[in-house]
């Protein structure tokens, strides 16, 4: 299942990362600005718990979240995406998957993982730029659930719909939120129109 947000700020945002003449500073900025319309959509079902609170004024019924989060960022695009998403939510641990693509087959080759393994009702929150052909998320929701997640969301920036297809196939039950679907993969397995390679333009390797 998959949500694709539609706003215009969103859109706006959008159009100014795909433009190739965005120099890296203002890339990342969108990227960060992007990423918390993307929390907000998908944390909108996060558990609370009610709290009271003293105002300078009066007693106050409140909430707090209550949940334990857990951020995923894919190596390396998905790094671009945690600043922001720390910044949404502060007290997050933090786990890293490392993949490579590889340029032939498309297919992800996993050379890194630190994720605490899960204790209890843990939400696990995978991000990673771009959704191409699907292998890295689909890899990456597996890793996970063999270390005991039992909750998991992924966002993405941006979107093919092979790669929707395929994740949708592989992890029925996983939430993905996205800020962009766009029409298809080129045979390069590069999303068309997409933004070119998000890690180089994050990173300024271009």
């Amino acid at each position: 299942m998959h949500t694709v947000l539609q706003h215009p700020l969103v859109n706006h945002r959008v159009t100014l990362m795909r433009d190739q003449a965005t120099p890296p500073k203002l890339f990342r900025e969108l990227v960060n600005e992007i990423t918390e319309f993307l929390a907000f959509e998908a944390l909108k079902d996060v558990r609370m718990k009610a709290v009271d609170v003293v105002t300078p004024v009066a007693k106050a019924r409140g909430a707090l979240v209550d949940e334990h989060i857990v951020l995923v960022p894919i190596l390396r695009a998905g790094m671009g995406m945690l600043d922001a998403m720390l910044d949404v939510l502060p007290y997050a641990k933090v786990g890293v998957l490392g993949m490579q693509r590889n340029e032939d087959t498309a297919e992800p080759i996993p050379y890194y993982a630190k994720v605490p393994p899960a204790k209890g009702e843990e939400l696990a929150i995978v991000i990673d730029p771009m959704l191409a052909t699907g292998g890295s998320a689909c890899d990456a929701v597996a890793q996970l659930k063999k270390l005991g997640y039992r909750r998991i969301k992924c966002l993405h920036l941006i979107a093919a719909p092979e790669g929707v297809a395929k994740f949708e196939k592989e992890h029925p039950e996983v939430p993905v939120f996205i800020a962009a679907l766009d029409e298809r993969l080129n045979s390069h397995f590069y999303i068309v129109p997409g933004l070119g390679d998000a890690g180089d333009r994050i990173f300024g390797t271009l």
